[in-house]
């Protein structure tokens, strides 16, 4: 059985475009290569982070009736954090798959938490867009969403970005934005830097090997300045 055939089966959904699933296990280091025959898999990580975190929603709204919006927003937050979704991702060997630069390689791009993230994002949006709807995606993705929300009491994850925009909230009028600032390095070894915004006043700076980790720590920051 050919390789991609093999991880279709353990994807439980069998592509009938298969460049889609090719693009979306294809890391820009590759595409750079090879720029005539491949595109990278950020756009589909794009289109599924917003379909995740709607699946997520969806499900925790219908499977905790009781829970107040704060808390589903957190237990949301931490079923599709970085590292919720690289241990999807290591769970179906998305790791041997990749499409990587002969140097990204090298430089354990093949377990990078923050690449291995952003696939299982781009595997969600790539089963969306070949199948038509959102009942594909959304059985891959309950796969692991529901054992991950069962057990989310047992790993807490501190989702500094919702604490933040929860003290915020309490202010109406007031607006929070996260800016990028710097991303340098070379593709298997890329560091972003991001502020966070209050009211265009810089109230907190990180950085971090992924935007989503820049921005948790930019919120630790302001939530530190502000004495939490």
């Amino acid at each position: 059985m050919k390789p991609l055939d093999a991880f279709q089966e353990k994807i439980g959904y069998s592509f009938r475009d298969v460049s889609l699933l090719e693009t979306a296990l294809t890391h820009s280091s590759f595409a750079n290569e090879n720029r005539a025959n491949a595109q990278s898999y950020e756009r589909l990580e794009f289109l599924g982070d917003s379909i995740l975190g709607f699946i997520a929603a969806e499900f925790l709204f219908r499977e905790f009736p009781a829970l107040p919006e704060g808390k589903l927003t957190k237990k949301r937050a931490s079923l599709v954090c970085e590292q919720s979704l690289c241990a999807f991702s290591r769970a179906l060997g998305v790791g041997d798959m990749l499409r990587l630069s002969y140097g990204e390689q090298h430089s354990g791009g093949r377990d990078r938490p923050s690449i291995l993230a952003d696939v299982f994002e781009s595997i969600t949006a790539a089963i969306y867009l070949d199948s038509g709807d959102l009942d594909a995606s959304r059985k891959f993705v309950l796969r692991f969403l529901r054992p991950a929300a069962s057990a989310a009491g047992e790993r807490p994850f501190k989702d500094h970005k919702t604490m933040l925009q929860e003290i915020i909230q309490q202010n109406p009028g007031e607006r929070l934005e996260y800016v990028l600032t710097g991303e340098r390095g070379p593709d298997h070894d890329k560091h972003f830097t991001v502020e966070v915004h209050l009211n265009s006043n810089v109230i907190g700076r990180g950085g971090g090997r992924s935007k989503k980790e820049a921005e948790q720590h930019a919120a630790a920051e302001a939530l530190k300045l502000m004495g939490y």
